[in-house]
């Protein structure tokens, strides 16, 4: 017997549909997950009342009752980010300054997920701010990772992948500015899609030059099925990208013969954990099972680390220098150093960063006319204790800064690429471990393809956390 929690997000949603199981006891199913695992995983600080949530799906029922036409979320839970604007729903970013935030209307991405059908539960924990992948903040605590309570889940969308990991949301969303959807994915066994800049519109926040807004699932149809919905232009976001070529929604089963694919375990500029080296290159058989081409090659990254870590100080001092003048006391230390960096920086240092980051895309894409995917580690480490608040070391290579340990996803988001996380394996302690799959530019439904047929190949995202049998109450469920 399998349980309605347990079960993929296309089905979940099938079955309302098709009115085989009720949106009340998909959001009860959900809700006892919750309650039963979020005490010692800390997810989803930020939780509705039980009694309005189940009103809300038996009115999703009523619909369907109707005979309504209703959309591909319809009835089911989703708890967002604590970044984006819910209305109704704090937002508060992990932040005392925000702590009674109040938003009047929707980010834009839950506003096509409210269309859809989607029951907003509630938010899920970040860092303070979105700053850094590992998600603890004042107001909320630190989130435990499924695989390892005594574990970070990464950050920065740490309680979105949390959260899935446990079966607690079906689907869920997250940001990315230098790994923060790849690098939970990876920690926590789920897939964290990054698409290519300007898939998903941002609004009311301004869209920026690295960050994205993107989906997280337990496999990688469902990303792709969570894509179709909040994916798409919209002109309040001048950026946004014109409507995609592929139906993201559509299968995507394809034949990877004589495709050539790059491997490099360390974009040979990073140190990388040799466990998460071993996992990785463990991958490269079953890429060549699927009739790919592998060759262990990487671009050229030269000066991206620097340009990387030059342009987020500037949008870091852009978007909080005002905060840092009144509010200094109550924002974490590197949120400060990380302002104090930018509005440290010199308009030219700033304008050669940006001339670096326009010769790093164009020679990125320069080595992805010869091969169609890059395929590396997703993060240099396993997941660490829920304590460090970061490595100060990798592979016995001293870590500067809170931003050096996750530069394999940093600098490929300087690309502006679309970038998969797949499960890829697990560590002799059981850690999980993710593969970055990076694909052409626009190329986000090719990129689902390969995270789809690899996945399908190692079976490692069926690889659920021992907490779920030890400390859930198995009630029968769908078979």
């Amino acid at each position: 017997m399998t349980e309605i929690v347990d079960l993929h997000g296309r089905e979940i949603a099938r079955l309302v549909r098709d009115r085989e199981v009720s949106a009340v006891e998909v959001m009860r199913a959900h809700l006892e997950r919750i309650e039963e695992l979020d005490p010692v995983i800390n997810a989803i600080p930020i939780l509705r009342p039980r009694g309005e949530l189940l009103e809300e799906a038996g009115r999703a029922d009523e619909r369907l009752t109707r005979g309504e036409r209703v959309g591909p979320m319809h009835g089911l839970p989703h708890a967002v980010k604590d970044m984006a604007n819910v209305k109704g729903l704090r937002t508060t970013m992990g932040s005392p300054l925000f702590e009674n935030f109040m938003p009047d209307a929707d980010s834009l991405f839950v506003e096509r997920l409210r269309r859809a059908g989607a029951i907003f539960i509630g938010k899920t924990n970040m860092p303070e701010l979105g700053a850094g992948s590992q998600t603890f903040n004042p107001l909320f605590g630190p989130t435990r990772n499924p695989y390892d309570p005594a574990r970070t889940p990464g950050g920065s969308s740490g309680g979105a992948a949390a959260a899935l990991a446990c079966g607690m949301v079906p689907f869920a969303d997250g940001s990315d500015l230098g790994g923060s959807l790849r690098n939970p994915g990876s920690f926590n066994n789920v897939v964290g899609f990054r698409p290519t800049a300007g898939r998903v519109p941002e609004y009311p926040t301004p869209p920026s030059e690295l960050g994205v807004s993107g989906p997280m699932a337990r496999n990688v149809a469902d990303a792709a099925y969570l894509l179709s919905v909040i994916g798409g232009p919209d002109e309040r976001d001048p950026t946004s990208l014109g409507l995609p070529s592929q139906d993201f929604a559509a299968p995507l089963d394809r034949d990877f013969a004589g495709i050539r694919v790059a491997f490099s375990e360390d974009l040979g500029l990073f140190p990388v954990e040799d466990e998460v080296r071993a996992v990785c290159r463990a991958v490269i058989p079953q890429l060549e099972s699927l009739g790919c081409l592998v060759h262990e090659s990487h671009p050229d990254l030269s000066e991206a680390e620097e340009t990387f870590q030059v342009l987020r100080a500037a949008l870091f001092a852009d978007r909080f220098a005002p905060l840092l003048e009144t509010e200094r006391g109550q924002i974490k230390d590197t949120v400060v150093w990380n302002i104090e960096k930018g509005l440290a920086q010199s308009p030219t240092r700033v304008a050669r960063a940006h001339r670096a980051h326009g010769d790093i895309r164009t020679r990125v894409d320069t080595f992805l006319e010869e091969h169609a995917f890059l395929c590396l580690p997703v993060s240099q480490v396993a997941p660490f204790p829920v304590e460090v608040e970061w490595p100060r070391a990798v592979a016995g290579a001293p870590m500067e800064t809170y931003l050096d340990w996750m530069m394999t996803c940093a600098v490929i988001s300087l690309t502006g690429l679309p970038a998969i996380s797949i499960p890829a394996g697990f560590t002799r302690a059981g850690l999980p471990v993710g593969l970055q799959i990076v694909g052409r530019r626009d190329a986000d439904f090719e990129v689902l393809q390969l995270g789809h047929a690899l996945e399908s190949a190692m079976g490692h995202s069926a690889q659920r956390p021992e907490i779920i049998a030890r400390r859930t109450r198995r009630a029968p469920g769908p078979c």
